[in-house]
């Protein structure tokens, strides 16, 4: 393969921070990955880049996952089982399977990324996670020099959470997914789980949604509180909202009785990190050139002219306020390379 060297990362990472890749390649096709030059070196694969920190220059091959293609794999009496490449725009991804007549994934409706990478995150949004319609996927080991199957069952999903992040499998470059198939149920049930997403169907006089109505009211709702990253580079969501015991819930609802809090099936509690990050000042707030979203708390921008060192310094000081003033840690949601 011919690999460019001493690469400009900046457009390839929805923050725009600055970096250079000492060797970037772009994979069109899986067996681009059998080379065996790629062997011994030290990689990172990249996808859409809107779930990185690019805190500098990466002294390594950088693997631009960009396979496309999708396709119906087959189909059963109760769904459809859909085929997509790696590196399919994850957004016209499900755009395209609505127009198809295959529903299920509207409620992920507009978020960036690519469709390799949604397993790696479980990504999810207005109540529904990728891995609930995950069927399998397919991905090129390195050390083994093989491509293996990975089912639902192993992939051990949970909130914003897989196998491939637990194992660190994908920040090692160890394995790259080459193609995912996802389960789209025949029997579709709207998702409107959340009141925004039911304010805006309201708004718009839908009281029986189909699909693509649902995909559009989410579309509409993300499009008012979070930035477009072509114009305020962001990553979406940075932190994680945070899972705490019932009894620190408790005590934090006591104290804060406006608090969002959403009971778990561990009997847990999951709090609203975006609140918890308004409350203490931090909504359209900035620290240099990074802060943090005037519409949205939870999303950290770069005003312009930022390294991955400012967004560390930002994070941090989130991250510190939040601890001292309600004794919760916040965890962010991108890698940082």
């Amino acid at each position: 393969m011919n690999s460019a060297h001493n690469v400009d990362l900046t457009s390839f990472n929805t923050l725009a921070l600055p970096g250079k890749a000492a060797a970037y390649q772009k994979i069109t096709a899986a067996g681009q990955l059998t080379a065996p030059e790629l062997v011994g070196q030290r990689r990172f694969i990249l996808g859409g880049g809107s779930n990185l920190v690019l805190t500098g220059d990466f002294a390594g091959l950088v693997l631009h996952m960009a396979i496309p293609g999708k396709r119906l794999l087959k189909e059963d009496a109760e769904a459809f089982y859909i085929e997509a490449g790696a590196g399919e725009n994850w957004h016209d991804f499900v755009q395209w399977t609505l127009q198809q007549g295959w529903p299920g994934l509207e409620n992920l409706s507009l978020i960036p990324g690519t469709v390799g990478a949604a397993p790696i995150q479980n990504i999810g949004a207005y109540g529904l996670e990728v891995g609930e319609c995950f069927h399998s996927l397919t991905a090129w080991d390195f050390e083994k020099q093989a491509f293996f199957p990975v089912d639902r069952g192993n992939c051990r999903f949970g909130y914003r959470d897989s196998v491939f992040k637990q194992e660190g499998w994908h920040l090692s470059g160890r394995m790259a997914i080459t193609s995912v198939v996802f389960r789209l149920p025949k029997a579709w049930i709207p998702n409107l789980r959340y009141a925004d997403v039911n304010q805006e169907l309201a708004a718009q006089k839908i009281a029986t949604p189909t699909p693509q109505d649902v995909a559009k009211a989410i579309i509409a709702v993300r499009q008012r509180k979070l930035p477009n990253p072509a114009i305020i580079p962001n990553t979406g969501s940075f932190f994680h909202n945070p899972v705490v015991e019932a009894a620190q819930a408790e005590a934090l609802a006591a104290d804060f009785p406006n608090l969002p809090r959403y009971a778990q099936p561990d009997g847990r509690v999951k709090l609203a990190a975006g609140w918890l990050i308004e409350q203490a000042g931090w909504k359209g707030k900035n620290l240099g050139p990074v802060g943090m979203y005037e519409k949205q708390a939870l999303v950290l921008v770069n005003r312009g002219g930022a390294t991955g060192d400012d967004v560390k310094r930002t994070m941090a000081a989130v991250q510190a306020d939040i601890r001292a003033r309600f004794g919760v840690e916040l965890s962010p949601e991108p890698i940082f390379l």
